[in-house]
């Protein structure tokens, strides 16, 4: 901050506002192993600071970096409060490797919940991306680091106590697709599919419209009575006796009345998404105590966060606690320690994030047509409630004679009310260090780090409805516990020779021990049918435990070399260890290079308008390990892996369920980064400009085999990928007068290419798996589909390509003909994606926005292709989306969308018709606050009162409504958690 000098003229109180100094080329910059200041960085790294991070509110930090940093984009496939997003940092480095970075808090590798971290706690974020950067931790920094510094006291006076409460109200981001809402369209456009069927079966005008009302003597469907393509007896209208529910014109009959009685139960649909989605509230509050003197410093937090969900069941709960502190005990030795301890309640209900699940309430309420009853009723209309507890309507017939066709036995909403999901957790993590310093520029530094979390989870599934009332009640519980140790010792020389000549030798020893253990129940047939405990339980019992251990081993070299404050040299090496990986190939040796050029320190440029120009290069290789099986870690890849089975004393064989490759070993990911770090005008405008790549070679792979061997894969070091691309960083003071007004912007652009170079030999350059294809000399990001050749005019009937005999592109009705005949997509990977923001300050007022987006890719909205199905046998029950409202008709020829026909099963199959643009902005922030000024405040001994209003994840732009591109980079649909929305405010005081 700049100095600044005011008249005290008797005053006992000074209100002064200090303003950021011009010069920023001295800021910290956290590296591995210790930190440098942003002038004589030699690597690649952007920071976000606890000012950005206070103003988001989230649960797990990784969500608050959308948009905030050049060459780091956030995909988020589940918005459970307390889950991750998937960190990509300069896009990705293998097809079957792991892709997430390696965190790091107060420098000890992190293998925790992120959600057990108090983001009030943390003072900033460091994303590492370049081997300069990373290199020195070894394997687990292959995929980018993220560091994170949590805040300590500081020097001076009394202690600095703050509180910070705020409350808001949770609700959905992303609405659901435009979806048909009246059942009167359902039932029309349903008829429409049936009567086009029965006219292609050869039935007259007036029996197709008959059978289509209810139904042929050879089984066939129709839309009332026991013959129902809804269900059986599905029937929501009361149509007078004689006459049909729908006329010759496919227009419902006008006498027709919604709402239907049996004599026993009364069937009306209900709003399944009304009563699915609800806003809950969001809470937090958090206290900090901070101080220090010359010798010492302290920090003590302690928060409470209540974040619900918007469906019952879901929400996280977090008392979390922290102590940091330094002492200077000598003039020759510094301690320091660091611990937290935060328990979390984790009302997490499962199958939320699988697509087609019963249990899955995004999926029903979103996809359901809206005919159903969501409460089973009596003859009169009334909400049957039996002991107490409001019966749900299931659609099996088990309360009621309704079967119907959409996901029978499945009633998430009273899944949700009635079982009971949980994640309790206590996580406990510390450090400790010591410094020694014998002489003037030399320590040593010892630093332990251990991560401890235990996780209990219970599951009940109720024994009053639902699939496990069949069981009379379900009970699972588990117990999970997570160990991680980390231990360093690091020897570090730093000098000067001749006052031009600035150098600094670290060396050291990086060694970490990972422990998971797992045990398991479950039972059925539940005692006390409130009680998810295992002794509750009296039939079925399954159990089942394991533990998972990994080791790694580094030793370390770094020299920096700085001339004159002009010319930085940097050179790293690392001999790296992993128990992945089999005896003889468990250690390799990856180095880095880098060096940057201080032009504006030179004499020939004395430009007053530049305050900082450095040009900088690196280069270095690096090793991953992090080997996947079905999207899990494998830690022991080398080996053949068996699965146990037996009964009553005796056991089988072990059964073959992974083949394991001795000869596997690090995958090598190579890296380099050449730009320019600026600061202009009095640091009125600054940031960087870099050209990046990485090659990943050896990928860890696996291969594909036949299964008659007995496995499907082998994993294996083949083939070879590149990500190249630019990044761009901008941050700018637009005007600056003071407290009275100033205006900052910030943009920041990420410009990307992937490229598959080499495949395993075998497979001759390509390699197919499912919709997904892989081809050297192409983007990883394609997929392998069949084309749509759009609709026939004159039969409505949907149209692919296809071959013929000799060879020639033909088009054709026959899907299954057309599946023979699959393309590849283009690239679907966006071109560009990044963010950008301002902020206003105006006498005590701060208004901020910050965004984020992604353009030029392409992406598959399996959602959408879902909701445009031709009301055919296989999708009765699904609702359409209101585009369904475009399919042909012979008044309707010129369209995209076939005719609704029953018997065509194959309309809506995989097809690049599906494809659209992956293009989005969102909203990710807006804040506004206000400062009360000093002098009405200091008779209440507070130093600062602040009170503001947030909106967190607001708005959300993309080509479809109720498409979320930010899912992934290949699909996305809305039968799946989605992202929440937070709108709160709140009050920050200091004292």
């Amino acid at each position: 901050m700049t100095d600044q000098e005011q008249e005290i003229n008797g005053r006992t109180v000074v209100d002064a506002t200090l303003q950021a100094d011009t010069k920023e080329i001295d800021e910290v910059v956290v590296t591995a192993y210790g930190t440098s200041t942003k002038g004589t960085y030699t690597g690649s790294a952007a920071t976000v600071n606890t000012e950005t991070l206070k103003k988001r509110q989230v649960s797990n930090v990784s969500n608050a970096l959308a948009g905030e940093m050049a060459g780091v984009q956030i995909l988020n496939s589940n918005g459970q409060p307390g889950v991750g997003a998937s960190v990509r940092i300069r896009g990705v480095g293998s097809i079957n490797a792991g892709m997430a970075p390696l965190y790091v808090v107060d420098g000890v590798p992190f293998d925790g919940d992120l959600s057990s971290i108090n983001t009030n706690d943390i003072e900033n974020i460091t994303v590492l991306k370049d081997a300069a950067s990373t290199s020195l931790y070894g394997a687990r920094g292959a995929n980018g680091i993220v560091m994170i510094t949590t805040k300590s006291g500081s020097k001076g006076g009394d202690a600095n106590i703050n509180f910070t409460a705020r409350w808001g109200v949770n609700s959905r981001q992303v609405e659901n697709y435009k979806v048909l809402t009246s059942p009167v369209e359902v039932y029309e456009k349903e008829y429409a599919a049936l009567y086009n069927a029965y006219k292609e079966m050869g039935y007259d005008d007036a029996d197709a419209n008959y059978y289509a009302n209810v139904g042929d003597s050879y089984g066939e469907m129709g839309l009332c009575g026991g013959a129902n393509v809804f269900g059986a007896y599905a029937d929501i209208f009361t149509v007078p006796d004689g006459e049909l529910l729908i006329g010759a014109d496919g227009k419902i009959n006008p006498k027709a009345t919604l709402g239907y009685s049996d004599g026993y139960n009364y069937y009306t649909p209900d709003n399944w998404s009304d009563e699915t989605f609800k806003s809950q509230q969001r809470q937090s509050y958090d206290l900090t105590i901070s101080g220090g003197n010359e010798r010492g410093n302290y920090y003590f937090s302690a928060g409470y966060l209540k974040d619900g969900g918007v469906i019952e069941d879901s929400e996280l709960t977090r008392f979390s606690s922290r102590f940091k502190g330094e002492f200077q005990a000598k003039s020759w030795l510094k301690i320091g320690g660091n611990v937290s301890y935060n328990k979390t309640k984790n009302r997490y209900p499962g199958e939320q994030t699988t697509t087609n699940s019963s249990g899955n309430a995004f999926f029903i309420a979103n996809y359901i047509a809206p005919i159903y009853p969501l409460y089973v009723r009596d003859a009169d209309g009334n909400i049957l409630v039996e002991n107490g507890h409001t019966i749900y309507d299931y659609g099996d017939g088990s309360y009621s004679a309704l079967n119907r066709n959409f996901m029978s036995i499945a009633n998430p909403i009273g899944d949700l009310k009635y079982n009971h999901t949980e994640y309790n957790k206590d996580a406990f993590s510390g450090a400790a260090s010591a410094d020694i310093t014998p002489i003037k520029g030399l320590t040593l530094t010892a630093r332990y780090g251990i991560n401890v979390e235990n996780e209990r989870y219970n599951d009940l599934g109720n024994a009053y409805i639902g699939q496990s009332a069949s069981y009379e009640g379900t009970a699972s519980q588990r117990s999970n516990r997570r160990y991680g140790l980390d231990q360093q010792y690091i020897i570090d020389y730093n000098f000067n020779i001749a006052e031009v000549n600035d150098i600094d030798i670290t060396a050291g020893y990086d060694g970490y021990q990972y422990k998971y253990n797992r045990l398991a129940g479950y039972g059925t047939h539940l005692y006390n049918p409130e009680s998810f405990y295992l002794s509750n339980a009296t039939m079925d019992y399954s159990i089942t435990g394991y533990q998972n251990t990994y080791t790694t081993k580094g030793f370390f070299g770094r020299v920096n070399y700085g001339y004159n404050s002009k010319y930085l040299f940097n050179a790293s090496v690392r001999r790296d260890a992993s128990s992945r990986f089999s005896e003889d190939n468990r250690w390799g040796t990856f180095y880095a290079l880098s060096a940057a050029w201080l032009i504006s320190n030179e004499d020939f440029l004395s430009a007053s308008w530049i305050d900082l120009l450095k040009f900088k290069a690196s280069f270095g290789e690096q090793g991953n390990d992090d080997f996947e099986t079905n999207g899990e870690p494998n830690y022991y890849t080398y080996a053949d892996q068996y699965s146990i089975t037996g009964a009553e004393g005796s056991y089988a064989d072990g059964i073959l369920t992974y083949k394991g490759n001795p000869d596997l070993t690090w995958e090598t990911s190579i890296t380099y980064n050449v730009g320019f770090d600026f600061a202009l005008f009095h640091s009125k405008l600054n940031g960087s400009i870099e050209y990046f790549g990485r090659k990943s070679k050896d990928m860890l792979y696996n291969k594909p085999v036949s299964g008659s061997v007995g496995y499907s894969s082998v994993p294996m070091n083949v083939g070879s990928m590149t990500n190249t691309g630019i990044e761009i960083d901008l941050n700018g003071n637009v005007l600056n007068f003071g407290r009275s007004f100033r205006w900052d912007l910030n943009a920041n652009a990420t410009f990307i290419k992937n490229k598959i170079n080499e495949l395993h030999p075998d497979l001759n350059g390509e390699f197919v798996d499912g919709s997904r294809i892989y081809t050297e000399g192409e983007s990883m990001y394609r997929l392998y589909l069949v084309r749509y050749a759009g609709v026939d005019k004159e039969t409505g009937d949907a149209l692919y390509y296809a071959e013929d005999e000799e060879g020639n592109e033909i088009t054709t009705n026959e899907y299954t003909r057309a599946s023979n005949y699959r393309k590849a997509t283009g690239n679907l990977l966006p071109k560009v994606y990044g963010g950008f923001g301002t902020k206003f300050e105006f006498f005590g007022f701060d208004l901020s926005a910050s965004f984020s987006y992604q353009l030029g890719g392409k992406i598959l909205d399996s959602g959408y292709q879902s909701l445009m199905h031709a009301g055919d046998s296989y999708s009765a029950g699904y609702n359409w989306h209101e585009d369904i409202r475009k399919a042909w008709t012979p008044e309707n020829p010129n369209t995209d969308v076939p005719k609704l026909n029953y018997n065509d099963i194959y309309a809506n199959s995989n097809s690049d018709r599906w494809i659209i643009s992956s293009n989005y902005l969102a909203l990710n922030n807006i804040t506004f606050g206000y400062t009360i000024p000093s002098n009405l405040t200091e008779k209440l001994y507070i130093s600062n009162a602040r009170l503001f209003f947030v909106a967190d994840n607001l708005a959300l732009w993309s080509k479809r409504e109720g498409l979320d591109p930010r899912q992934s980079f290949t699909s996305a649909t809305t039968a799946r958690y989605t992202a929440i929305r937070t709108i709160s405010g709140g009050i920050s005081i200091t004292f």
